[in-house]
C-alpha cells in the first residue's frame, strides 16, 4: 500500500513538470515497439518516450519515427548502426542530462518488462539513487522461459554477485529507473561494457562511489514476437567484464 502511495505522489509530480524520461534501445523490435510505446503512453501520459535505434534493418526506427511526428512527447535518437546496448544507454543517459530529465527509467522493447511496473520503480526513486526491477529477490518471478535460458540468466548472477559482490540480487537485469543525480556524478569512462554486461558494471560503480540502490520485485515474461539479440560472443565478453570486475574489486 504505501509503494502505491507514493507511486501516486510521484505520478502527480509528473502530471505537473516533465520529469521522467522512459528510454528504450532497439535493434529490430518493430513488432513491439508500437505496442509498446502506446501502452506507455497510455499509463504514463506525461512522461517522454526515447528510443535509440541503431539502424535496425527491419524499420523500427522509421515506426518510431511515425509516432514521433504524431506525439511530441515521442523522440527517437536514430544511430548509424549497431553499436551495443551498452552504448545505447550512455547516448540515452547523455540525452536525457542535456534536458533536465529528474528520472530515467530504461527498460527493454521486447515486452518482458511489464509497463504497469514502471509505477514499481517509480514509487522508490525518492529513497533510492537507483532502482533495479528484479527477478531474483521475493516476489519477482520469470514466467515462460525455457530451461535453457532459466539456467544461463542464473547462472550469470551468481557469478556477477560472486565477482561484483553479493549485495544486489539481479545484476543483469534491463530495467531500472536512475535519478539524474547519479547520471550527473558517476564517472563513466570507468564503464567500458558496450554489451549486456553494461547492466553489471553501471551498478558495480555505482554502489562503489556510495549511491544507494534499491530492488523491486518484477514479472519478467519471455518476449512473444521476434528474437533475442544475445550472441555466444556477447556472452564471453560479459565473462570476460565479470573477471574485469572480479579483480577491481579485489584491488580496491
Amino acid at each position: 500500500m504505501r509503494d502505491a502511495t507514493a507511486a501516486h505522489g510521484i505520478l502527480e509530480a509528473i502530471a505537473s513538470a516533465t520529469l521522467l524520461l522512459i528510454a528504450i534501445p532497439t535493434y529490430d523490435e518493430r513488432e513491439n515497439i508500437g505496442g509498446l510505446i502506446a501502452r506507455l503512453r497510455e499509463l504514463y501520459p506525461a512522461a517522454h518516450i526515447l528510443v535509440v535505434d541503431d539502424n535496425s534493418p527491419d524499420g523500427t526506427g522509421d515506426l518510431v519515427a511515425e509516432c514521433a511526428g504524431r506525439d511530441a512527447s515521442v523522440h527517437l535518437l536514430r544511430r548509424d548502426g549497431k553499436r551495443g546496448i551498452g552504448s545505447a544507454y550512455r547516448a540515452a543517459f547523455s540525452w536525457a542530462l542535456a534536458r533536465d530529465y529528474a528520472r530515467v527509467v530504461v527498460m527493454d522493447a521486447d515486452g518482458s518488462h511489464e509497463p504497469a511496473e514502471v509505477s514499481r520503480l517509480l514509487a522508490r526513486a525518492d529513497v533510492a539513487d537507483v532502482v533495479v526491477g528484479s527477478r531474483y529477490v521475493e516476489g519477482g518471478r520469470i514466467e515462460n522461459w525455457p530451461m535453457r535460458r532459466l539456467g544461463l540468466s542464473w547462472g550469470a548472477n551468481q557469478l556477477a554477485r560472486l565477482m561484483a559482490g553479493p549485495q544486489v540480487r539481479d545484476w543483469t537485469s534491463g530495467f531500472k529507473c536512475y535519478r539524474r543525480e547519479l547520471l550527473q556524478g558517476l564517472r563513466f569512462e570507468r564503464i567500458t561494457s558496450e554489451g549486456y554486461s553494461f547492466q553489471v558494471e553501471i551498478l558495480f560503480h555505482s554502489l562503489r562511489d556510495g549511491w544507494k540502490l534499491e530492488e523491486v520485485p518484477i514479472t519478467f515474461v519471455d518476449r512473444r514476437l521476434g528474437q533475442t539479440k544475445m550472441s555466444r560472443r556477447e556472452i564471453s565478453q560479459a565473462a570476460g567484464t565479470l573477471l574485469r570486475i572480479g579483480w577491481q574489486r579485489i584491488r580496491a
